[in-house]
């Protein structure tokens, strides 16, 4: 079996940056990767594949996974999860657009008190 690569830390760091803004989001080791989690839920997970590229995982709104489906790289739609996508990351990532993703990831994912702190961006009519 291939092995995963480590996710570079200065990726990881920006990731982190992201989520320290959101209230009770923490950090964690995942069995491959790192996680953000609020509570029990996750919010997204970053790691290497065997293949070697590095992904996202995230959620996202019910129109928001059909768009990642019909888009392709380096979007794309898990097998797992009704609401779990993902990006593949690379030097061309953009990371603005991707933190506004994570932020709208950790308000699907908290409670509900703790997402009415988040300010997200307005959604098209």
């Amino acid at each position: 079996m291939p092995e995963r690569p480590d996710v570079p830390l200065e990726w990881i760091e920006r990731l982190a940056a992201v989520f320290e803004r959101l209230p009770q989001c923490r950090e964690e080791d995942a069995w491959v990767g790192v996680r953000w989690r609020v509570r029990q839920a996750t919010v997204a997970h970053v790691f290497g594949g065997e293949d070697g590229l590095f992904r996202i995982t995230f959620r996202a709104e019910p129109d928001e996974v059909e768009a990642f489906r019909q888009m392709g790289e380096p979007y794309f739609k898990t097998d797992w999860g009704a609401n779990v996508v993902g990006i593949v990351l690379d030097e061309g990532t953009d990371w603005d657009e991707l933190a506004e993703m994570l932020v709208d990831s950790f308000c699907l994912q908290a409670p509900e008190r703790l997402a009415a702190q988040m300010q997200r961006p307005a959604r098209p009519t």
